[in-house]
């Protein structure tokens, strides 16, 4: 029997109405595709914001529409973004089997969640995810750029980044697996603090130094630096392909948020 986890932010992140959320995805996708160079070669991994559309949209479809390019090839995307609400250790996978959303509903991946199962950091908690934005908000970005795939979702508690490598490394695959990591970058500077701290910490996700980012600095600080734990052991490259704040998307300048994305290679 399927097991839905509903909605908790549609309406609110993102447009309730699916004609509406899906006009807004595929206009941030058709304008991050117009400004995307060509012969651009499709990510294993990224890292996307998980802000209000009207925020972060735009950033977060530059790394979607890299995905896109794979999209025949795809078939699981492996999803981890920090917790906001709940406290717990290690990486939680929620019990539900579909995730709603109102383009319809993601397969939960069942079996690459209890194929790490038996990892201490790892467990069920569905508090850790009915009111968490941080996951949720991908869906619809996932829906339309890559179709029918299955997620494996994990919420990020306290955990070090081995403990998140090591999920990540069992749960790594072939060209049918890609990775999101969900994660704003500066909270509530003024617009020319937050674009030094944004630049600061592309610098440092760019040279594989999560030691260099502080949990202030990136609010999926944690998930951040499991992958990129594991990029620098398989020899990948990340490469920054949008940094902006809310104060150049919609918000005003005097406490804005930091959004970027990248791309791992």
């Amino acid at each position: 029997m399927e097991k839905v986890r509903h909605p908790a932010v549609a309406g609110r992140f993102y447009p309730g109405s699916p004609h509406e959320l899906d006009s807004q995805v595929r206009s941030f996708l058709a304008e991050a595709a117009a400004h995307m160079p060509p012969q651009t070669v499709a990510p294993k991994a990224v890292i996307a914001p998980h802000a209000g559309y009207v925020y972060s949209g735009p950033i977060a479809a530059t790394a979607y529409v890299r995905l896109a390019i794979d999209r025949s090839m795809i078939s699981r995307v492996v999803l981890l973004g920090p917790s906001h609400r709940v406290r717990f250790h290690g990486l939680a996978a929620p019990s539900a089997t579909i995730f709603e959303t109102p383009l319809g509903n993601v397969r939960i991946d069942t079996e690459a969640i209890a194929s790490v199962g038996h990892l201490p950091q790892v467990g069920v908690l569905d508090e850790a995810h009915s009111g968490e934005h941080s996951l949720e908000v991908h869906l619809p970005f996932l829906q339309i750029a890559l179709g029918d795939i299955a997620v494996a979702p994990f919420a990020v508690g306290d955990a070090t980044s081995d403990e998140v490598a090591e999920v990540l490394d069992l749960l790594w695959g072939g060209d049918e697996t890609r990775i999101v990591v969900s994660s704003d970058l500066s909270h509530y500077h003024d617009f020319e603090t937050a674009k030094e701290l944004d630049a600061d910490t592309s610098r440092a996700i760019e040279l594989l130094r999560p030691d260099l980012i502080s949990s202030d600095r990136a609010c999926g600080r944690t998930p951040i630096a499991g992958l990129l734990t594991v990029a620098k052991r398989r020899g990948l490259t990340v490469r920054t392909v949008d940094l902006r704040n809310s104060g150049e998307t919609a918000g005003p300048r005097d406490q804005v948020v930091g959004y970027g994305a990248y791309v791992v290679a």
